[in-house]
């Protein structure tokens, strides 16, 4: 029961955090996709989206829309569900 509310709390922190990124382009990206996917990420994916919270706006939407290619410290399965996500119109 502890950890269940635990991760609840965990995945209520991500999403605001997701919503409120500094940019609206940002806010959009990644906001829309926690609503859509936060509730059945991994403990180890919900890692992978802590540390992709702590990147540079511009960045995150340069690699999210393929204007530039993830970096291998960041590159994973997470991102690439991000932008297939974004690239199929989740964003919208």
């Amino acid at each position: 029961m502890v950890a269940e509310n635990t991760m609840e709390i965990r995945r209520k922190r991500l999403s605001f955090q997701c919503w409120h990124r500094g940019t609206k382009e940002a806010d959009i990206l990644l906001g829309r996709f926690a609503d859509t996917h936060l509730a059945t990420l991994s403990e180890a994916e919900l890692d992978q989206l802590e540390e992709l919270l702590w990147q540079n706006d511009i960045d995150l939407y340069n690699w999210i829309t393929k204007k530039a290619p993830w970096p291998a410290n960041v590159a994973n399965d997470l991102t690439a569900a991000l932008s297939k996500f974004c690239a199929e119109g989740g964003h919208r």
